[in-house]
């Protein structure tokens, strides 16, 4: 029987405030970087794109996901990943390191559910090639409590379309920790967008036109009302001009949105991140490739492309977007433009996580 000193102990560990983002500054962003002495890092912005922390990495990191209260991160491995560390930002600490199943590998991506006590992760089964969603307990430690089936092949971006509905970007390319990142089924790739209960019930699929399914679906992006992004990255003939972007209301065919020939030419082929603004009013893509953002208003008719060497990390800002380049650069960006945040030492990656969203 636990005595009275443990007893008025324990009451006293409930009574402490549990520590939130507030206690490390209330980051607005997360994103990964390499240092110039070639080591990796998760650092913590605030909207103006300054270091609140810094948090080494022991390898490149893909993205992140941010617990919705408490100030803990887990920072995803590149894929095909079998790491994923979930960090205390508030010590800088690492709490536990998450190690794909044998047989799996993740995809880059996760998403907290359930008010934060449950992780999903996008995985691999590498047998069979199909995609699984990992699900872990945050209050058990982070063990693995179960896993579902992602509804296709390749589900790379995981986000939360309400506290127990996911939505999954299945890319339909089939890979091969074997065989690093080489697509091994461009032929017969069917890439959809899948909602999914935590209990593994599919609630709604969208399958692209014949035309399209070498346009691989990969980051999503959410909007207040609901509506649903995707971002696509083209597997076929080099030079095609389809569409980087698609918007989705559940229930409904998919709209898929086109810039002028000319700058659609432009993203070569590549969109590498998606955001919505704050108010859900527009919605952006970004290329690395093509060194561009184009912003769409919520129709999926294109408003307005920028020009930025290696731009790829996109988040809503206070107002418009906020966007990482490669080079280290911090910009804002709305219709009338990008204008520079800042500029750190340092090469930003492919993603800017932003909490809250």
């Amino acid at each position: 029987m636990p005595s009275r000193r443990h007893f008025l102990a324990g009451l006293a560990a409930l009574s402490l405030p549990r520590p939130s983002w507030a206690d490390v500054g209330n980051p607005a962003f997360l994103a990964a970087a390499r240092e110039p002495n070639g080591r990796y890092a998760l650092f913590g912005l605030d909207p103006a794109g300054r270091d609140l922390f810094r948090i080494a990495l022991p390898k490149r990191g893909h993205a992140a996901t941010a617990h919705p209260t408490a100030p803990e991160a887990v920072a995803f491995a590149r894929r095909p990943g079998r790491f994923a560390l979930v960090i205390d930002c508030l010590s800088g600490s690492l709490r536990h390191q998450l190690d794909a199943p044998s047989g799996r590998h993740f995809y880059g991506h996760g998403a907290f559910l359930n008010g934060g006590e449950i992780l999903a992760t996008s995985e691999n089964d590498i047998d069979s090639g199909t995609g699984r969603i990992g699900l872990w307990s945050r209050s058990r430690g982070y063990a693995r409590i179960g896993e579902i089936p992602s509804g296709g092949v390749g589900p790379h971006e995981i986000r939360a379309w309400s506290d127990d509905i996911l939505a999954v970007a299945n890319g339909g390319i089939r890979t091969h920790p074997d065989r690093g990142r080489e697509k091994l089924n461009l032929e017969t790739m069917r890439p959809n967008l899948s909602y999914l209960k935590l209990d593994g019930t599919l609630l709604d699929q969208v399958e692209l036109a014949p035309e399209w399914r070498q346009s691989s679906i990969r980051h999503l992006a959410l909007a207040p009302d609901g509506q649903v992004a995707f971002a696509m990255q083209w597997q076929g003939a080099p030079g095609a001009a389809g569409p980087l972007l698609g918007l989705h209301r559940r229930g409904s065919r998919p709209v898929l949105a086109e810039a002028d020939l000319v700058e659609q030419l432009a993203m070569d082929g590549y969109a590498g991140s998606v955001a919505y603004t704050a108010h859900g009013d527009a919605v952006g893509i970004t290329s690395p490739r093509g060194g561009r953002l184009h912003v769409f208003d919520t129709e999926g008719q294109f408003k307005v492309a920028h020009r930025r060497a290696d731009i790829c990390g996109l988040a809503p800002g206070a107002e418009g977007f906020v966007a990482t380049d490669g080079l280290g650069g911090l910009l804002r960006g709305d219709m009338a433009g990008l204008s520079p945040l800042g500029r750190a030492d340092r090469a930003w990656d492919n993603h800017l996580v932003a909490l809250g969203g």
